[in-house]
């Protein structure tokens, strides 16, 4: 036989707090997600602004398909990252659907950048495409879910 409290509320030994507060809880993974925007948008600041100041910090492919000016890049990556980190501490302190929202569109456009960033330093942009990836699978995991459920 189940026991059950009066009211229909909570089982017996179950502790209940209503503050009247509504609840902002988040996934973990939605806290690494605005982490990894947060600091990824900060290197990306920075590869913007090494472009920028001088052209010869990246080796450029000759034969890739996509030939753009690397100052060019440099003012994408700049203002790009730092939006991205700008979403990213939102999604760290508000876990908000908005700033879920703008965070995969800017991690969406961040995977368009670093794909054509490949000829200028092959490496980090495969990384970055992974964590790109990532964040937005990682942004999108706990949409659905009402604050009860991501504890």
């Amino acid at each position: 036989m189940a026991t059950h409290a009066a009211g229909g509320g909570a089982h017996a030994g179950t502790a209940v707090r209503h503050t009247g507060k509504p609840t902002t809880m988040f996934s973990g993974w939605t806290k690494l997600a605005g982490a990894l925007m947060f600091f990824g948008g900060l290197l990306a600041v920075s590869s913007g602004v090494a472009a920028l100041r001088e052209d010869a910090v990246f080796a450029s492919t000759r034969s890739y398909a996509f030939d753009y000016s690397l100052t060019g890049w440099g003012w994408v990556h700049l203002f790009l990252g730092a939006a991205i980190a700008v979403a990213g501490i939102a999604v760290m302190l508000t876990g908000a659907t908005w700033a879920r929202w703008v965070g995969i569109v800017l991690a969406g456009l961040g995977m368009i950048a670093s794909f054509m960033w490949l000829p200028y330093f092959p490496l980090w942009a495969v990384i970055t495409l992974a964590v790109d990836v990532f964040i937005i699978w990682a942004l999108c995991a706990g949409m659905n879910r009402s604050p009860a459920q991501t504890t």
